[in-house]
């Protein structure tokens, strides 16, 4: 419910408790995702390039096997790190 996506147009302050998305899809960019948390005069920005899809198939292909011989079951990182028996 706080999702806004696109503000093409738009200007000023977002509604309070709103986050905002943009999406570019272009060229031969294959993966590029950037979170950036911004106020007036700074910025931060965490980027993650991919420069290749087999990064994306060989992720899946390792979570496959990551979960096969598991019982059924919701998992999230703390699974994946095994930080949930330290």
């Amino acid at each position: 419910d706080c999702a806004v996506y696109s503000r093409e147009g738009h200007t000023g302050e977002r509604v309070p408790g709103t986050i905002g998305f943009a999406t570019v899809r272009a060229g031969d960019i294959v993966g590029e995702h950037t979170a950036m948390f911004a106020d007036i005069g700074e910025r931060l920005e965490i980027t993650h390039k991919a420069s290749s899809r087999m990064t994306f198939a060989n992720g899946a292909v390792r979570s496959a096997l990551w979960l096969s011989g598991k019982e059924s079951g919701l998992f999230d990182m703390r699974d994946v790190l095994d930080l949930n028996n330290l």
